[in-house]
Parts: C-alpha cells; structure tokens; sequence
C-alpha cells in the first residue's frame, strides 16, 4: 500500500544554524491514520510539516504525498493536502465567506460548490451568525475556526495541522477535537502537532516524537506508554525529552 506520506532521509538546516532542524529523518504515515508529532520547542517539528507540505526543499532527500513527488507534481498534491498553519492565514479584513470564497476559488472550486461548501463549514464550525463580519474583530477562538475552515475548504484528502487550537477556551478546543475526528472518520488522514498533550491522547493512533531534528520514538500511544511504563503522553513525552528547559 502506498502510504500517503512519505519522507526518505529528509535533511534540512537554516542558514545560519549550527545544528540541522531535520537530520536525515525517515517516516511514514499511513492513509486514514491520526498521526500525531511531538517534541520540545525546536525539536524540528514546524520544519517537518513545512516539507510535508511544500512551504520548503529539503537539502536531501525526499518527500512523497500519495506517491507523488513535489519536484514534479506540486500543484496535483496541493489538489489533494489541506494546510492549518499555526499562524492565521487569511485576509483579517475579508469576512469569513469573502476568505472561503477566495480560498476555494484558489483551489479550483466552482462557485456553486463554494457557496455550499462554506454554508456547510461555518454550519459546523459556529460561524454562521458572524459569516457577513470581518475576521479582524472575532476572538482568537473564531480566528482558529476560521483558520481551520479554509483548511479543509476543498475536502483534502490529507489535513497538516501545526498547533491548531492554541490560545482558544475549552469550548472551541474540544469543538475543533470533534469536528477533526468526524473528518477522519469520513476517511480524512490527519497529520497533527500539538503542545496540548491531553488533546492529542484524544486525537492520535501514532505518534512520533521528535528532538534535534530525529525521531526518538515512534508507535501507537499504547505501546509506547506501555514501553516505558507511563499513563499518559505527558509524562511520555518528558521520559523521553528531558525535564531541561527548551524555550531559550
């Protein structure tokens, strides 16, 4: 079976870096999964989703989507990946329709299938009341709803998702945990990282783990809890990163 992500040696370094955000780092992610990745603070976890997504080249390797290669297939994968960056991508000064309307327009939609799709996203996502308003007036909740709504704007058959629900209430976090799981279960293949450990015990089958650019852990939540004898990803996370402080 083809898996629908795949990274064979991937290298990459800033200009500038002493140390390489990804060192020749080897993975695969399975269709229909939910994968979860996880590190501390520059543990190469943001460059990872950006080489899965195209945003950057690695300097080795390669990385497939579906099989199909960015060098030479770039716009078919985009056809078929959703993106939820951990930084708003949207027009703060368009409504939320105006910015699904653009978006899907980006991606190739017909207007018709826009006008329903977006009826149907801000339905789901609680955003009906405010879909005619400019972003640049909602709460940092409504902001990550919409962020994830032009995401999954063209019903991507893989959704990257970077930090998707930082800085919002409950409420929103546990909303955007249901609607990712409906998404997944209708067959979309999620590819997720999270600083929010509890959220991603919730949300992931597989995780990897990932510090100074390698993976030092990769399974099923279970087996690796049961492996190093942990209740849960918390205290998972911090058998295998260390309990040193890496926000410097």
């Amino acid at each position: 079976m083809i898996p629908a992500v795949a990274l064979r040696q991937i290298h990459y370094k800033y200009s500038g870096q002493e140390k390489p955000s990804l060192n020749h780092l080897s993975l695969e992610i399975f269709k229909g999964e939910k994968f979860g990745l996880f590190g501390p603070n520059g543990a190469g976890k943001t460059t990872l989703m950006q080489v899965m997504t195209g945003l950057i080249t690695p300097l080795e390797g390669n990385a497939s989507i579906m099989g199909m290669s960015f060098s030479n297939q770039k716009k078919d994968i985009h056809q078929i990946i959703g993106f939820v960056p951990q930084d708003f991508s949207f027009y703060h000064e368009l409504s939320p329709l105006e910015n699904l309307a653009f978006f899907g327009a980006w991606y190739g939609m017909s207007a018709a299938d826009i006008k329903v799709k977006s009826s149907e996203l801000l339905e789901v996502l609680g955003l009906s009341s405010v879909g005619h308003k400019q972003v640049q007036k909602f709460s940092g909740g409504m902001k990550r709803r919409v962020n994830l709504a032009i995401g999954v704007m063209h019903d991507p058959q893989i959704l990257f998702l970077d930090e998707p629900t930082v800085g919002v209430d409950v409420q929103t976090r546990n909303a955007i945990v249901q609607y990712l799981n409906k998404l997944n279960q209708q067959g979309t293949t999620l590819v997720y990282t999270s600083h929010q450990l509890k959220e991603a015990e919730e949300l992931c089958d597989r995780v990897a783990m990932i510090d100074e650019g390698e993976i030092i852990a990769l399974d099923t939540l279970k087996a690796l809890m049961d492996t190093h004898k942990q209740e849960g990803l918390e205290g998972l996370f911090l058998t295998l990163t260390g309990r040193s402080y890496r926000d410097a």
